[in-house]
Order: structure tokens, then sequence, then C-alpha cells
């Protein structure tokens, strides 16, 4: 990382302006650990929720079980009246739910989402059943390859859903910052999200910081309430030019 950017800075390298942009962590560390405490006190993420309406799929055991941990983040900004507003958001999906009340959206529609996989998922379960049935033949190899080629249709499908806005008012689509080939879960990570979500309501960014928690990943690269930058396969491609436009 460039020595000028702090090590736990949101950045990234814009190709459209040719700079390097970043957020330091600045206020938003503090803000996280305000959350962490939520977390202990209620033990769900649908905390805005009156406690006899939660959803026992938000509870934070979630995160201690096979499905191990995950990141959260928050994004400091500001209104165009001065006022600071706060915005947080969870890597991915949470328990296999994408929208949670009182955290930002993810970068696709969910509906279409979910109509685009529903569909092609059913397909790819059906063939994946038939080729249980079989022994090795080409009949099976057949239909091995029809459903490999469904699943590539879908990402592809799925990705072409991922549009990527940034404070210069421009939007572009994911697949142009990974012309090698998109990582699973670019764009659903913490950072992505809360910079869309902020331009989306043309906010100004001040600070943000990412957070994991949960059961220690497997890899045991990530621990509960420590601190982290945005990932360098998944998020710095697009970050440069989503926090591009931001005033200094």
């Amino acid at each position: 990382m460039n020595p000028d950017i702090p090590e736990y800075a949101c950045a990234g390298y814009c190709p459209v302006c040719r700079k390097t942009h970043f957020l330091e962590q600045g206020s938003a560390h503090e803000h996280c650990l305000l959350l962490m405490k939520i977390f202990e006190q209620e033990g769900r993420i649908d905390f805005h929720t009156p406690e006899h309406l939660a959803d026992h799929r938000l509870s934070l055991d979630y995160l201690f079980g096979e499905a191990r941990g995950q990141m959260f983040g928050v994004l400091e900004c500001k209104d165009s009246a001065g006022e600071v507003l706060i915005l947080k958001a969870f890597s991915g999906q949470y328990n296999g739910i994408w929208k949670v009340e009182g955290w930002v959206p993810p970068l696709p529609d969910v509906e279409q989402f979910d109509r685009l996989v529903c569909d092609i998922d059913r397909q790819i379960k059906e063939l994946g059943k038939r080729i249980a049935l079989l022994t090795e033949g080409e009949e099976r190899q057949r239909l091995m390859g029809q459903r490999k080629k469904l699943s590539q249709g879908l990402m592809k499908e799925i990705h072409a859903l991922y549009h990527l806005r940034n404070f210069r008012s421009e939007i572009k689509p994911l697949s142009e910052f990974f012309p090698n080939g998109i990582p699973t879960g670019a764009g659903d990570c913490c950072a992505p999200k809360l910079l869309n979500d902020a331009a989306k309501r043309n906010l100004i960014p001040v600070s943000l910081a990412e957070f994991y928690w949960g059961r220690p990943n497997r890899s045991g690269t990530r621990e509960q309430g420590s601190f982290y930058a945005a990932c360098a396969e998944k998020c710095q491609p697009i970050l440069g030019f989503m926090l591009c436009g931001i005033a200094s």
C-alpha cells in the first residue's frame, strides 16, 4: 500500500481519473465499537425491530456455528446540510437474507436476483439429481457439462445486475473492473455496499471502518472484534472508482 495511505483505510486506484482515493477510519472506528457493544447487549442484528418481532435467523448465534463469522462496516457521512449520518452494512447475505431494516441494501435489486437464481438453480439441482443416478459414462458427462454451462451462465447474469456508483454521478458495470473474471462475492463486501448507498443518496463520506464478528474463519486470518482493511482481490479494484468525486 502507498505509504501515504493509513494502514486500515478504505482505498483503491480509479482507472477513470487515474488517481488513488481513500477514506481513513476516523470516527467510523468509534461507531464500530458502539455497534459491537450493541451486538453484545442485543445478540441479534435486527435490533431496530421490537424484540417480540425479532427474526430468529438474524441472531448473532448464527456467526458462531458452521457459518463462522462475518464482516461488518460503518460509514460516517454528511448530508447537503452538513448533518452527520451513520450507515452500516454486513458483508454478503446474513443467514441467506439480503435486506435487514437499518442496514444498507445490496447492490443488485433483490427481487430480480431472487427470480433469476430461483429459476436456474432449480434446473441445476434437477440435473444434479439425474447425475447422481448415473455411473460413469457418456450421458453422465453430457449432463455434467450441461450443469456447468448453466452455472457459468447464471453467474454472468448475476454479475450483470451489479452496477457501481461514484460521487461524480457515474455508474459502471462491475464487469468493467475485472477483465480476467469477477471473483466470487465481488461487490458484496461492506465498503462497496456502504459507498454505493451513500452515492445513491447524495451523501458525502467522511470515514469508513470494517470489523469482524463471530467465530474465527478457517484460515485464522479473522478474529472477533478486530478491524481489517478492504480486501485486495474483490474490493480494491472497484473502490478507487467508487470513492472518486468525494470533496476533500
